[in-house]
């Protein structure tokens, strides 16, 4: 593998980290949002990842197409949680039902917090991947010399 294929590998995974640090702080911005845009609580969203082919074609997203021989990860789609919002008896809220019950996100603070510190643990092993090939790049040259 040559140096420039590491690097960039290594750059996608960073990419993709930080979009998916960037969609849980919008679940945890979300956590208490009764009323969106297209109607009804906030749905939780979660980041669908795929490892690129070998052949360098991106397909997702979010990435732009790389050039031959490179790889790493892309950021397939980012997704709705499906799992029923959580039910809470307050009549008093503006956007509760009639029986007096409002529907809360679907999110979970805790899932949510797990969720940062892998997406945070991930980005910090694709930056100390990249710190490792820069050195193997500046060695390589030192013994040029």
């Amino acid at each position: 593998m040559e140096l420039g294929n590491a690097l960039s590998i290594s750059a996608s995974g960073l990419d993709a980290q930080r979009i998916r640090m960037n969609v849980i702080a919008s679940n945890l911005a979300n956590i208490s949002s009764t009323r969106t845009p297209s109607g009804g609580p906030y749905r939780k969203r979660d980041v669908v990842f795929s490892s690129a082919p070998p052949d360098g074609t991106f397909k997702g997203i979010f990435s732009q197409e790389m050039g031959e021989d490179e790889s790493g990860v892309d950021v397939v789609s980012i997704v709705e949680d499906m799992r029923p919002f959580k039910k809470v008896f307050d009549p008093g809220h503006p956007d509760a039902d009639e029986t007096g019950y409002l529907l809360l996100p679907n999110v979970n603070t805790m899932e949510e917090m797990v969720n940062m510190i892998s997406a945070s643990r991930s980005y910090e092993a694709n930056i100390t991947a990249l710190n490792t090939t820069k050195n193997m790049a500046l060695k390589a040259l030192e013994i040029g010399r």
